[in-house]
């Protein structure tokens, strides 16, 4: 098992449905509201925006509330202005870890990180200190019932993908940065709106972790994507099928 993003294959990870559904509509409205402020509130004229709104119906977030994401963005709404900041560290096992949010107060999200690694036996770095360690791309992701392996790997390609990974848990398609949005919205129209559509790091190297390291570990990470203010976390660990096993026991 390699990190990724999402951590959606970290089996015993724990929590109300309702509060992670929640958490992610959170994060979606954060997104438009940026997305929007940037680019104006026109979607057919704002590739991210239009990435946005697609993530939100996605995970079936209402219309009303996109609706009033874009409305708080062309200031209908409260002025709440939010950063995009970006941290860096390592956890346990030494583990590269890079966190990425969306905060109105930089001041709190980055005490609440810094705890966060500190807690786990990690520490923060400077900005740079691990992205050397990751490659940025972009990241498409759909369940395994969309395609064969064989037509999402030619019908991805076609769209301008760099690579396709298959399994039991999807298709995960990885592009070039500049060409996310051409490929999701080449992919829509064949098909439908993917699970996922961002830009992400990508570990260029992992680290191998053990029985005793994973468990701090995950539960770092598990930490920093329950904040309110964090979008992603990406992070370079390796466990092996085993070491799962152990923990899942």
């Amino acid at each position: 098992m390699a990190g990724h993003s999402q951590f959606k294959n970290i089996m015993y990870r724990k929590g109300a449905q309702d509060k992670k559904r929640a958490r992610i509509f959170a994060r979606i409205s954060r997104e438009i509201i940026v997305a929007a402020r940037e680019g104006g509130p026109d979607a057919e004229a704002n590739p991210r925006l239009r990435g946005a709104i697609a993530s939100a119906r996605a995970a079936n977030m209402p219309k009303d509330n996109i609706e009033r994401a874009i409305k708080r963005a062309t200031g209908g709404d409260d002025g709440t202005t939010y950063d995009e900041v970006r941290y860096e560290g390592y956890g346990p096992g030494g583990v590269a870890i890079i966190v990425e949010a969306l905060t109105d107060n930089r001041n709190r999200t980055a005490s609440a990180v810094r705890t966060a690694f500190a807690k786990a036996g990690g520490a923060m770095g400077e900005t740079g200190s691990v992205a050397f360690m990751f490659e940025r791309v972009g990241s498409i992701a759909y369940g395994p019932e969309v395609a064969s392996d064989d037509a999402m790997f030619e019908a991805a390609l076609e769209a301008g993908a760099s690579d396709v990974e298959s399994g039991a848990d999807g298709h995960e398609i990885t592009c070039a940065p500049g060409d996310l949005h051409t490929v999701r919205e080449t992919l829509d129209s064949q098909f439908g709106a993917p699970e996922r559509a961002e830009l992400a790091w990508k570990p260029t190297t992992t680290a191998p972790v053990g029985a005793d390291e994973a468990g701090p570990l995950f539960r770092l990470l598990e930490t920093l994507d329950d904040s309110d203010d964090v979008q992603r976390v990406s992070a370079n660990f390796e466990v092996s099928n085993e070491v799962m096993q152990v923990l899942g026991a």
